[in-house]
């Protein structure tokens, strides 16, 4: 029978929106049906050619509407749009996200709308035409019903005891239809809310799994773009380890050293030899304040550098230390995401088993 009642009503329009149902105590204010937007669905049942609409969330529906000619939907702004449903004494009211889609819905309700008039007209029609059949059938019932004729032995009391039986066995007959109907509906109404819920909790499996799916796969490129960039860390930590600044700062410090050594050795002998000849006491003077100058400029520089290279080797220490504490956070990084990836393998399983289910 699912099978069956499956085909027989079918969506035939979806748009996800922000579900509200009025105040009915203040009849003004708005109460959220829907913590998030969820799917608002036009259903269609070819059999009873009846339209609903339908939205469900969580476990329960939201929305059980069937649609008649004396709806209205109606546009109140850009985005949000209501109509009343006399049978659920109760006014719906729906937010969407985008104006395309209040103009697309209120389109489809007013097309749906149309439908269901011309589907209440055929339905009269075919109730009229029942009635006129109907007029005769239980004359044609009662008469089936009547014991055939037989020779009156007791006369005009004989003929009404038959009469009183006749009814009475039309009348149980009627009740006992009657009956049957009633269950029958009961029955129908029963399978039709639990094949709805069966098709929304497939609906949600469905959807799990493909969020399941969908989360794999951004774990996977995510774990390989850290990989990429741990790669990339470490090429330039060897880089920097293989031609750091602090080596050509020593070789540059150390040629330096060295020229002011020979520059210093320089000056002494000049020194020297200007003492011996003492000559030009004065020019010899002012050269050995030059010389000064010049050392204690060499000194200055020579601190300088020394500072640099401290200054360089401690960026190489930050540097060190960064790139151990990124290795242990890239490190940490992928166990998360193998647990991660571990635990969405086990949804994933236990989902296709709930679905083969």
């Amino acid at each position: 029978m699912f099978p069956h009642h499956r085909e027989r009503e079918q969506p035939i329009f979806s748009a996800r929106a922000h579900v509200f149902q009025i105040d009915p105590t203040t009849k003004r204010n708005w109460i959220p049906a829907s913590k998030h937007a969820v799917t608002v669905s036009f259903f269609y049942d070819a059999t009873r050619n009846v339209y609903r609409i339908i939205s469900v969330g969580g476990t329960k529906a939201i929305i059980n509407c069937t649609v008649t000619p004396s709806m209205t939907f109606t546009k109140t702004s850009q985005k949000f749009g209501q109509w009343a449903d006399s049978r659920a004494n109760t006014v719906y009211g729906l937010g969407f996200a985008t104006e395309q889609q209040l103009h697309q819905f209120a389109e489809k309700f007013k097309e749906v709308k149309d439908a269901a008039r011309l589907a209440r007209e055929k339905s009269q029609d075919k109730e009229l035409a029942n009635t006129a059949l109907t007029i005769a059938a239980p004359q044609d019932l009662s008469d089936e019903l009547q014991s055939p004729p037989v020779m009156c032995v007791n006369g005009p009391e004989d003929k009404l005891f038959r009469s009183q039986s006749a009814d009475i066995t039309l009348s149980s007959e009627k009740e006992r239809i009657k009956k049957m109907l009633s269950e029958g509906s009961i029955c129908e109404m029963n399978l039709e809310a639990e094949l709805f819920t069966l098709q929304d909790s497939n609906s949600k499996l469905v959807a799990a799994l493909h969020e399941a799916n969908a989360n794999v796969e951004q774990w996977k490129k995510q774990l390989t773009a850290y990989q990429e960039e741990t790669e990339r860390l470490r090429d330039q930590v060897a880089d920097l380890e293989a031609h750091g600044p602090s080596d050509l700062l020593k070789d540059e410090l150390t040629q330096s050293l060295e020229e002011l050594e020979a520059l210093l050795k320089a000056k002494d002998e000049e020194i020297h030899i200007l003492q011996s000849k003492k000559a030009d006491y004065h020019e010899m003077e002012h050269q050995r304040d030059e010389a000064i100058h010049r050392l204690r400029e060499m000194e200055m520089r020579n601190s300088d550098l020394e500072r640099r290279i401290q200054n360089t080797e401690q960026n190489l220490s930050n540097s060190l230390e960064d790139r151990d504490r990124l290795d242990t956070e890239i490190q940490r990084a992928i166990e998360i995401l193998d647990i991660k990836i571990f635990d969405l393998n086990d949804l994933r399983q236990s989902l296709v088993k709930l679905i083969d289910k």
